[in-house]
């Protein structure tokens, strides 16, 4: 993974880990669910991230087939 990649990772990281202790410290301390909003946008960053990474994954199947169990690059 290129190291912009690997920072892109991280920030998204970073921001959903906040957000969740955030999250937890509401249910934890007031007994009360977040706003609908704040785990909307969590789950947006889960969804990029998610996107971020599979973008390798597909890149990966594109230059590579399986064949007999093994793979083998594509000419």
């Amino acid at each position: 993974m290129s190291a912009s990649k690997r920072e892109e990772v991280s920030s998204h990281l970073r921001y959903i880990r906040v957000e969740l202790r955030e999250m937890h410290q509401m249910l934890l301390k007031d007994d009360l669910l977040p706003d609908l909003n704040e785990v909307k946008e969590v789950h947006a960053q889960l969804d990029a991230l998610h996107e971020l990474l599979s973008d390798k994954k597909n890149k990966l199947k594109k230059d590579f087939k399986i064949s007999n169990f093994s793979l083998v690059e594509k000419n």
